[in-house]
């Protein structure tokens, strides 16, 4: 198994699981039109991340997990396009980081796609 597949595996998971370790950064970063349902929607999303990087490692699910992580980067996007537009609410955040993860995005999905051909 390539060291990148692990790497990107880890990652997932490793995300996955901070959604439940630290919940209230995670809630926060939800979009307002979705605040109601924050709790739902951070817990929803670190068992996808959890369940995309796993299934990175495994043969039969590893094509499937990489489109399955691909289209969770892009649900959660508009998560990091709201804390770039409001740099205010998130001040423990360098202003530089808000707007890097916008560009990390895109990078994240070649890479899910990319450890995923093989």
């Amino acid at each position: 198994m390539s060291v990148s597949r692990k790497l990107l595996a880890a990652f997932f998971v490793g995300s996955g699981v901070n959604h439940f370790v630290s919940p209230r950064f995670y809630r926060a970063i939800v979009p307002p039109r979705l605040q109601d349902d924050a709790t739902r929607v951070v817990e929803v999303s670190g068992v996808a991340e959890v369940l995309g990087g796993l299934g990175l490692l495994l043969p039969r699910t590893r094509r499937l997990s990489g489109a399955y992580l691909i289209a969770l980067l892009a649900a959660v996007f508009p998560a990091n396009l709201y804390m770039a537009r409001e740099p205010e609410r998130f001040k423990r955040v360098p202003r530089w980081a808000l707007y890097a993860r916008l560009a990390l995005q895109p990078l994240m999905m070649w890479w899910a796609w990319r450890a995923t051909r093989d």
